[in-house]
């Protein structure tokens, strides 16, 4: 496997966009709460008649919506830290596998809005005092503070229109986190073909790799057991070659043995018929 594929991506500037967003989410969630609210009566016209900033506080999930029963809020809260928890360690998963930036961009801008709901839901009912009446706890009970209002768009839409056609539609309050949710989920469904293409070629890569180095490495098994064979072949016919040079060195000592006594048998018999005849 390649350097780049085992090193991967380094996760802390995807996260250090994350802790941007969230930064940004409460800075303006508690200006809202600070100044706004009190000074301007919540309300601020930024483009008048279309658009403006509009304080409310929303027990609910994003753009308004609403678990309910007597757990509902709690159960939600609750969801959002699973999910805040979740999402980071995807993000760093695939920052870690080598995912496609823009699909990393695109999950740090949801993991700065989860965050950034979540300290709502679980912080401001202490902090602001503002868990609504009744409720057990102003842990995980604090609502979450919206202020982005299209107010244009209010207003009853033709009958031909799916969903919204033929009644009057308010539309949605929200704030930066659910923006960044939003836009973070949108690039994501929108650009999906080009990050996974991504993923999948890094895989295919990868694969390949792998592939090659098990045929290096069986190459190298194979010349091993090669390698072991030559040399036991060489082992077997050393032996052979010592046990033939034994065999020849012990018949030459026993014919060395058995020819030395009958040369001196004659020589002494030589020298007795020297005498003799002297």
């Amino acid at each position: 496997m390649s350097d780049i594929a085992l090193k991967g991506k380094s996760p802390y500037k995807y996260l250090f966009l994350t802790l941007i967003l969230i930064l940004l989410d409460q800075a303006i969630k508690l200006w809202m709460y600070y100044d706004v609210l009190p000074n301007h009566y919540g309300e601020i016209d930024i483009i008048p008649n279309i658009f403006k900033l509009h304080y409310v506080e929303n027990k609910g999930m994003a753009f308004g919506m609403e678990l309910g029963g007597e757990y509902g809020k709690l159960i939600l809260t609750t969801f959002r830290l699973g999910a805040m928890v979740g999402i980071c360690w995807y993000l760093v998963h695939l920052a870690q596998r080598n995912a496609h930036s823009g699909l990393l961009w695109s999950i740090a801008a949801v993991l700065g809005g989860a965050i950034g709901n979540v300290i709502d839901s679980t912080f401001y009912g202490v902090w602001l005092g503002n868990a609504p009446i009744g409720a057990s706890t102003p842990w995980f009970h604090g609502q979450v503070i919206d202020m982005f209002y299209a107010y244009g768009l209010d207003g009853q839409y033709p009958d031909w229109l799916p969903f919204i056609g033929g009644d009057f539609n308010t539309t949605p309050i929200f704030n930066f986190a659910d923006a960044c949710i939003f836009c973070g989920v949108v690039s994501i469904l929108v650009f999906q073909q080009k990050f996974f293409e991504f993923d999948h070629a890094q895989k295919t890569m990868e694969a390949n790799e792998d592939t090659i180095n098990n045929e290096i490495a069986d190459s190298e098994e194979a010349s091993g057991e090669t390698l072991e064979e030559a040399l036991k072949e060489e082992e077997n016919l050393n032996n052979e070659v010592n046990e033939e040079v034994t065999e020849i060195v012990a018949e030459d000592q026993q014919f060395r043995l058995t020819e030395e006594p009958s040369k001196d048998i004659s020589d002494d018999t030589n020298s007795e018929v020297e005498n003799k005849n002297q």
